[in-house]
């Protein structure tokens, strides 16, 4: 593993909170070290009370801030006074010890501590670093681990057997570490844990985490275990996955009992492994991953069977005083679908198949050397249901309203169609965004939105962006139909059969298309399916030259209507919104805005207003009606048709 550390960046830091937070992110930089979270540091320094008395404070990585992006604010201020008496009592519950932790904070609006400080605090080091590298764990995670850390590393490290993080932890290294450290430890092996380093100064404490990494990645090189054979290509099988995928998504909301995320690498090669259904099931790569994995990914796609064995690993541990997690898998490991990872939102299920990811290389790389073997069930249980991490979920808030669910919008790059989007990710979806536009692939840079190039008119091309969205994200729950074109205005008289079809073809043409592909999915919907279309005011009141768009419209709005009786047997409610005059869209230019308002006699200003309400109609106002109509509020509507357009009177 090469070393990151720039002499040119570190002298850029003003103090030494500063040159902690740079070498913390330069650990949090690499996934091989630490994921999502994981691992922590902290630095040891003197600073000056209210009293103008000088102590030793524990600066230690905060809950809620990760490695790799940490700043200064993200350490937790610990008197270190405090930490080493609690470390000198026999018990401390975990309830007790998070209090206690909050307590000894100098600063009470600091986040909470690491559940590590007060091992950071009993190790008699400036600086302190720990990770959950993957070669040590690979080697660990071994029948013979122990034995082949010894061998690796010598007396360099004080070698710990595994226990409880926490408290527990911290006891046993009170305990051991004074006993076996000398002069030439470098740090602490924590069996099927982890590696601790430290040091006077910052590099030194990164610099050994390196040179440890390092030397157990040498060591599985000579063992032929740590090259592993390549991954199949990226590209995923040719054949149709996407009504699986969504069959699957619902069976697995069903369990977790509410709308799931479902992220897929059909080209994951370990799901095809003919030993699979032995190797995946020890466990997981370190036990904290659990709360995000759960303890053992579900092999093929009996969802019911997975529940039914994870509530009887419940009941075997459980004396009775815990709350049970809902009983769904976060892993799938499939033979047609790949690698199935699961969240309640498009980031956790983006964070668990990154966690599972570094977990196959993992157990491959065991395999190679030995044979993977995981902790025994107890002790992962413990982590997964310990008190602290059920105080977060007694905490957590109530989730977005669209939490887990799946939108489709076309036209998304621009005006209405990018409004649409903006609003769903508000509210919790996860938006799969279609446009001709190409710009549309980097609209937004973030896990819940997909965007895709397409051209609706192309019915292979919209059955290839339907499929690339059920990939990304499981199923589809909502479509927002809201693409089309509004062209130049031709009479009757003048107009061509070819220009008439190239209105239908985009208006009315595509979204038939989008319906009929969508329709296998929304009917799986685990909140049942629904359906927005944007029409226009040209439906109640066509104006002239608009034959064209207004027939088209008025097609569509029809489609709907009859799409509404057809599909209610199966939950899926449709429902139209007609806007009038929403000028922020690509179609209203400046100088077209002044042409038309020039042309009413009006200012701009009043152009815009110039409806009942006196009131300007934008494209967040159609878009919040679109997400409205999806929500709850309307959930027993359908069929529906409601203007926004500020009152129209020819409409009236």
């Amino acid at each position: 593993m090469q070393s990151l550390w720039n002499d040119t960046d570190a002298a850029r830091c003003a103090d030494e909170l500063e040159l902690r937070a740079y070498s913390s992110r330069l650990l949090g930089r690499e996934p091989a070290l630490v994921l999502h979270g994981g691992g922590n540091t902290s630095v040891k320094l003197r600073r000056k009370n209210v009293f103008g008395e000088e102590e030793e404070i524990l600066f230690v990585k905060g809950s809620g801030w990760d490695l790799e992006s940490i700043q200064p604010a993200g350490f937790a201020p610990c008197r270190l006074a405090h930490l080493l008496r609690l470390a000198q009592l026999e018990t401390l519950p975990d309830a007790r010890m998070a209090d206690e932790l909050r307590g000894c904070l100098t600063n009470p609006a600091a986040p909470a501590p690491s559940v590590e400080a007060i091992l950071h605090a009993l190790l008699p080091h400036a600086y302190v670093d720990h990770t959950h590298a993957d070669a040590f764990i690979a080697i660990s995670n071994t029948p013979g681990g122990e034995a082949r850390i010894r061998e690796i590393y010598g007396d360099s490290l004080v070698v710990i057997p595994y226990v409880m993080p926490g408290f527990k932890l911290a006891r046993l290294c009170a305990t051991l570490f004074p006993r076996h450290a000398h002069a030439g430890t470098r740090g602490l092996a924590l069996l099927n844990h982890g590696l601790f380093t430290f040091g006077p100064d910052a590099r030194t404490s990164y610099e050994r985490m390196i040179e440890l990494v390092t030397r157990a990645e040498d060591y599985l090189a000579k063992k032929n275990a740590w090259h592993l054979p390549p991954v199949a290509g990226s590209l995923a099988p040719a054949r149709s996955l996407r009504v699986g995928l969504a069959e699957l998504r619902r069976e697995v909301s069903a369990v977790a009992g509410a709308p799931v995320i479902l992220k897929a690498r059909p080209e994951e090669e370990f799901a095809r492994r003919p030993d699979v259904a032995a190797i995946s099931q020890q466990g997981p790569a370190t036990p904290d991953h659990v709360i995000r994995t759960k303890r053992v990914p579900l092999v093929g796609r009996d969802v019911a069977a997975y529940a039914a064995d994870y509530r009887a690993y419940f009941a075997r541990h459980t004396a009775g005083k815990l709350t049970m997690l809902d009983p769904a898998p976060r892993v799938i490991l499939d033979a047609e679908f790949g690698l199935c990872t699961v969240g309640r939102s498009a980031r956790e299920a983006g964070v668990v198949a990154d966690i599972y990811r570094r977990t196959i290389d993992i157990i491959q790389r065991a395999m190679a050397l030995e044979r993977w073997q995981a902790l025994p069930e107890g002790d992962i249980f413990d982590v997964e249901y310990w008190d602290l991490e059920q105080a977060k979920l007694r905490q957590a808030g109530k989730p977005a309203v669209f939490a887990g669910e799946v939108a489709l919008v076309t036209g998304a790059a621009s005006g209405i169609g990018r409004a649409c989007v903006e609003a769903l990710l508000r509210r919790g979806a996860a938006v799969v965004g279609l446009d001709v536009n190409p710009a549309i692939e980097t609209l937004l840079a973030r896990p819940d939105f997909l965007g895709v190039r397409a051209d609706l008119t192309r019915n292979d091309e919209v059955v290839a962006a339907i499929e690339a969205g059920v990939r990304r994200f499981g199923g589809l729950d909502m479509l927002v139909l809201n693409a089309g074109i509004f062209p130049d205005a031709v009479k009757i008289a003048d107009m061509s059969g070819d220009f008439f079809r190239r209105v239908m073809a985009v208006n009315l043409d595509a979204n038939l298309a989008l319906l009929r592909e969508c329709h296998p999915l929304l009917r799986l919907a685990p909140h049942r399916g629904r359906v927005a279309i944007v029409g226009s005011k040209n439906v109640p009141a066509p104006g002239p030259g608009a034959a064209a768009y207004s027939a088209s419209k008025a097609a569509v709005n029809q489609l709907a209507r009859v799409a509404a009786l057809e599909w209610g047997s199966d939950g899926i409610r449709l429902n139209t919104v007609h806007p009038n005059m929403v000028f922020d869209t690509a179609l209203w230019t400046p100088e077209l805005l002044a042409k038309r308002a020039q042309h009413y006699g009006l200012t701009i200003e009043d152009y815009k207003s110039n409806n009942v309400l006196r009131v300007e109609i934008t494209s967040r106002d159609v878009a919040e009606l679109v997400a409205e109509l999806c929500g709850p509020v309307f959930a027993k509507t359908t069929g529906a048709q409601i203007p926004i357009d500020g009152g129209n009177e020819r409409v009236i």
